[in-house]
């Protein structure tokens, strides 16, 4: 962050001027802080990845393969034989622009090649080249090149400024989903060994594992247990996670970063607060030590690899013997179960479409996935009266909500987290309605750019989003950025320390923790984070 320039300086670099030269003729210039590193040869070698070496993206010599270009070309049409819709994509833009200024990375850099028509005309300029025949007679004059060493490195560059976010594709008139060109541009980039670390590494951790940061079952055991103690510290209540448990109902599985990272931390402390409530009233749920991550990076790598890291959810359900798996807020762990899993590794038939132990709602909408959603499950529990609150706890914070982009626009999941923020929180705001929902704007750190090396990258990509709190901060007060995603909590707190210092991250389950009045607690005068609530410390509970 200390390299970065003052916001305001920052303001004035962007640029949204054409270049002087046509985008063909415009080379890429790599730039530090707008890249993630080189992926570790040892973490593609462990997921049997090809072409395992050390590169340097400001290197001259990428160390590829001879054959590069045909196993490029060969990549190519295997992907279009398998996946009708990518040939689609390929063929039907007319380049009316619609996406153009959609993007939070062409907002925040200027950079044309940033526009979403543009960074997937890199590849099907090469599509028109080596796959159509008006493309071959006519060349340049049809928008066709061939692959060349400085496109290649403009593929890769262009690929990893993308968070698959689909907001362009909300605006497409011919429904082009941008997202699917970038993950099959990326697995081209796989097949000669081109990933990022931040990408990898967690693939191979969580290959190995079961989550993203590589911890044993132990340590993460150890990491609840400390939770334990700062939430006995907080409420004089001693919650009692169980661990592996073979016959329960319910298998919870959430981000790593819950457990690992802050503000996500308080989030994990919410959840054991929440199933601590729920026990008595016959919520038998369980914690996974292996199956310990819900994230799947292996959505940024392939489908392939993204089906690999999704069956162990499953896998883990099937060994503990559960009725269905209850999800933790997480983004893409949601858009690949929506949207992905059934052909993936689905149906999941050895499970019990879920039903709630304590209202009795079945969810009909995870009859196939048989996993429900935190947020579905609370707004569920509210609705019916089970959970005892007091919003006033929540008097000290004015909130607003950033819908993540995988549950929104992946999931649908919009009204469910209001709900609950509004049962819990007597101060909720919300931000500019084509900034929300189905129009969300990215946190411009997901999909694998959540490293600390491409911040610049991050502040630009984030800076529509960090405008709209931006809005409302000065408008309501608003001190609070709320959300379901771990990675949106793990990257938002340096987004909002750059931009609206002023106000801070939160989970909704933490909101939800706060509020709720748990049987047996002690005089409540602290959050979960440690910070006084105004007019509590003389409140009788």
């Amino acid at each position: 962050m200390s390299d970065l320039p003052k916001p305001d300086e920052f303001l004035d670099t962007i640029d949204h001027k054409p270049p002087p030269k046509g985008w063909m003729d415009t080379p890429t210039q790599i730039k530090p802080g707008m890249y993630c590193y080189a992926s570790n040869p040892k973490s593609v070698e462990y997921v049997g990845l090809p072409n395992a070496r050390q590169w340097n993206p400001l290197d001259d010599d990428w160390g590829l393969p001879e054959n590069w270009r045909q196993i490029l070309h060969e990549g190519f049409k295997e992907r279009l034989d398998r996946f009708r819709s990518i040939k689609v994509f390929m063929d039907i833009c007319v380049r009316c622009g619609a996406c153009a200024d959609k993007c939070h990375f062409f907002i925040g850099t200027g950079d044309p090649k940033n526009m979403p028509v543009l960074r997937a005309e890199l590849l099907r300029s090469v599509y028109r080249n080596d796959f159509t025949t008006v493309g071959k007679i006519f060349g340049r004059l049809n928008g066709s090149r061939k692959m060349t060493l400085d496109v290649l490195k403009e593929w890769w560059y262009y690929l990893f400024q993308c968070t698959e976010c689909r907001r362009c594709s909300v605006f497409c008139p011919y429904g082009i989903d941008t997202a699917e060109i970038t993950i099959m541009g990326r697995e081209l980039l796989n097949l000669l060994g081109l990933n990022i670390d931040w990408i990898a590494t967690p693939v191979a951790n969580c290959y190995r594992t079961g989550n993203h940061l590589g911890i044993q079952p132990h340590a993460y055991k150890d990491m609840l247990d400390f939770f334990v103690d700062d939430i006995e510290e907080v409420t004089g209540v001693r919650v009692e996670p169980s661990f592996n448990k073979k016959g329960a109902d319910v298998l919870f599985i959430t981000p790593s970063g819950d457990v690992f990272a802050d503000p996500g931390t308080y989030t994990a402390m919410g959840y054991l607060i929440l199933f601590h409530y729920l026990k008595d009233m016959g919520l038998d749920i369980t914690w996974s030590t292996y199956a310990s991550e819900g994230g799947n990076f292996g959505f940024f790598t392939s489908h392939e690899m993204m089906k690999r890291l999704n069956s162990k959810m499953y896998a883990e359900a099937k060994r503990l013997g559960v009725k269905w798996i209850l999800g933790g807020e997480c983004g893409h762990m949601w858009r690949v179960i929506h949207q992905y899993m059934d052909t993936m590794n689905g149906p999941a038939d050895f499970m019990e479409t879920p039903v709630s132990p304590i209202t009795g709602t079945r969810f009909e909408n995870a009859a196939s996935t048989k996993m429900v959603h935190i947020a579905e499950f609370l707004a569920d529990l509210i609705k019916h009266g089970k959970l005892n609150l007091d919003p006033s706890r929540n008097d000290h914070l004015k909130v607003t909500y950033h819908d993540s982009c995988n549950p929104a626009r992946g999931m649908g999941l919009l009204d469910e987290p209001r709900y609950v923020i509004q049962n819990v929180c007597n101060h909720f705001y919300e931000m500019p309605p084509n900034t929300i929902r189905e129009q969300t704007f990215c946190c411009g750190s997901g999909s694998g750019l959540n490293a600390g090396e491409d911040m610049e990258l991050r502040m630009a990509g984030g800076l529509p989003r960090a405008n709209a709190v931006k809005y409302v901060h000065e408008k309501h007060g608003v001190n609070m950025l709320s959300c379901v995603c771990a990675i949106d909590r793990a990257v938002l707190p340096a987004l909002m320390e750059y931009w609206v210092p002023e106000v801070d991250v939160t989970g909704l389950c933490e909101l939800v923790a706060n509020a709720l009045i748990i049987p047996g607690e002690k005089k409540k005068t602290t959050d979960l984070r440690g910070e006084d609530l105004p007019g509590m410390e003389d409140e009788d509970v």
